[in-house]
């Protein structure tokens, strides 16, 4: 590419291709990192972690109802501040580094994550009144309190408005902005009334860097807009008023307070205001990539494209990947979305999901039997020893729901076939196996309706650190399963779309190509557990379509038998 000159606010001149560094920004469920990149080749220079501070490991909980999950604001802005000034101290350790270098910052965010704010674009928790007032935090992505009004949202819009569905699998979910706007109406009227809007943590926290005042003012990403808030230009952006309306008449006000359009990562967030650049010692005035959701960029980190499915697994798991803009896309049911330029420009960006995977895990052991990390580590060693079917257990992966293929918060997690015999660790690995079996019915549903899956690349810890589970997931999907070559996945791909925005790459395959790659390992299927998996994965779906709704008249009675049957089959080869 060109050797291009940039010359940063502090007067020095670099050279874009082989000298500059972008910085990604990733606020996940429990804390938030920062990362920092060259350009030149992705080069990972510093990185930090920072914990929230609030709550129960960042999360303020509510015992009288498990549907609650909000942050508090206050956690965001110190996360921010101390995970960028980390990050670049360990930069500065190596050779060649210089913060004034850094010429562009991106940002992901867990979602839907919605903050309320006022007309200056403060979160209302940061006001002494609403601080402790959980309704006046954000509402975090695993909030599930607004079940009700998105079944609602879903029969209203099936009635009057099927297209504000059809590309979100027809079904709304509690996890997305409506509902739980809609919730903190009928619940908490005082919060909704003193907000003067309401901002996804993607575009608000660009928007603060950026030195926004105005929600009006922000500029909002389609990926969050689009896959959480029914936004598309077909129909002229946010759902119509009189839609609105009708779910509640404050909602139709507050759609003049929130944004007409919507922008894909090829549009800046903003530059780099000066406060926040003092605070964090990076160059006044570089850009600010758009805000998208984290396993978006943590799809264009892993180097998503057309036939790449990417999961990023932690303590929920996504599946992205991308279909050219130019093609048709059928809507296919019960997925979480077809955005237009929600991940890559010019594709239609495809997301679904599972809302528990390492969340589910880490119940089992943290709260069912009061362990640890080094008790995670001991039921993986253990289960490793276990063939596919020895157990005789069997688990549904809804400890929090349903995201994909069902949609239904409402459901909830089952482990059948347990014996006065069975061990911690053989329920460890039915819970790995059911989030595979979970994982296979999002594969067949996405190469049901024609979208290409040449190869499937996992991201996130787990996916680096658990070679259980990566080689489960092969045996039950029977895919090769790849793993990014980052360990902070979703920060490198914020990194990369700075990178792209500020102009060191010319677009987004290009920087992928330079600055992603994919470890070595590979996990491919080995036939013999693929054939027993297969079995279970048929029980499995018994148990699926008879507790989520779609077969409620089956008959389970021989699961059970059949389960044992299998295991004593496994139990007497060896």
């Amino acid at each position: 590419m060109p050797r291009r000159l940039f010359r940063t606010s502090a007067g020095v001149s670099i050279t874009l291709a082989t000298m500059s560094f972008t910085l990604g920004i990733d606020y996940g469920t429990n804390s938030v990192r920062a990362l920092v990149v060259r350009t030149r080749d992705g080069k990972e220079f510093g990185s930090a972690v920072v914990n929230y501070p609030s709550g129960h490991q960042g999360i303020l909980l509510d015992p009288r109802d498990h549907n609650l999950a909000r942050q508090h604001p206050g956690d965001y802005l110190y996360g921010l501040e101390k995970s960028v000034k980390a990050a670049l101290a360990q930069a500065r350790k190596q050779k060649g580094f210089d913060a004034r270098q850094v010429i562009g910052l991106g940002v992901d965010t867990t979602g839907s994550s919605p903050i309320p704010v006022d007309a200056q674009n403060v979160p209302l928790a940061l006001h002494k009144k609403w601080a402790k007032n959980l309704a006046a935090q954000c509402w975090l992505w695993k909030d599930h309190t607004g079940h009700r009004e998105a079944a609602e949202i879903t029969a209203l819009s099936a009635k009057i408005r099927p297209q504000y569905i059809a590309k979100c699998g027809n079904t709304y979910s509690s996890e997305w902005f409506w509902s739980k706007i809609l919730h903190c109406q009928r619940t908490a009227p005082a919060v909704f009334a003193a907000a003067y809007s309401w901002v996804e943590l993607a575009d608000w926290v660009p928007s603060v860097l950026a030195g926004v005042t105005d929600p009006r003012a922000i500029k909002r990403g389609v990926c969050m807009a689009g896959h959480k808030a029914l936004y598309a230009e077909d129909w002229g952006g946010l759902p119509d008023k009189e839609f609105l309306a009708q779910l509640d008449p404050a909602l139709a006000d507050l759609r003049d307070r929130l944004y007409d359009r919507a922008h894909d990562a090829t549009t800046a967030a903003g530059a780099l205001c000066p406060e926040w650049a003092a605070k964090l010692g990076l160059p006044a005035g570089i850009p600010i990539a758009i805000g998208e959701m984290d396993v978006h960029y943590g799809a264009i980190g892993s180097g998503v494209c057309e036939g790449t499915i990417v999961k990023v697994i932690g303590t929920s798991t996504c599946d992205c990947g991308v279909v050219s803009a130019s093609k048709t896309v059928p809507d296919i049911p019960r997925i979480c979305g077809i955005v237009k330029g929600a991940i890559l420009p010019g594709y239609y960006g495809l997301e679904a999901g599972q809302s528990a995977v390492g969340d589910i895990f880490k119940w089992f052991v943290e709260v069912v039997c009061a362990g640890d990390d080094q008790t995670h580590a001991a039921f993986t060693a253990q289960a490793a020893k276990l063939k596919p079917g020895q157990s005789g257990l069997l688990a549904l992966d809804w400890n929090n729901g349903n995201r994909t293929i069902l949609v239904d918060q409402r459901l909830t997690g089952l482990l059948l076939g347990q014996t006065l015999h069975s061990t911690p660790a053989e329920i460890y690995r039915a819970l790995i196996e059911a989030t595979a079996f979970g994982a296979r019915a999002i594969i067949e549903r996405f190469q049901e309706y024609g979208v290409p899956i040449d190869r499937i690349v996992c991201a996130g810890g787990i996916a680096e650190k658990n070679p259980l589970l990566m080689q489960i997931y092969a045996d039950v999907t029977g895919c090769t399963m790849r793993v990014a070559g980052s360990s902070q996945a979703c920060a490198l791909g914020a990194a990369v779309s700075a990178a792209v925005l500020a102009g060191a790459h010319p677009d987004f395959p290009a920087a992928q190509a330079k600055m992603t790659s994919l470890k070595k390992v590979t996990y491919q299927p080995k036939a013999a557990a693929r054939k027993t998996y297969n079995e279970l994965y048929a029980l499995y779906r018994q148990l699926h379509d008879a507790f989520g709704g779609r077969n409620p008249s089956a008959d389970l009675g021989p699961v059970m038998k059949r389960l044992l049957d299998l295991k004593e089959r496994v139990v007497s080869s060896e």
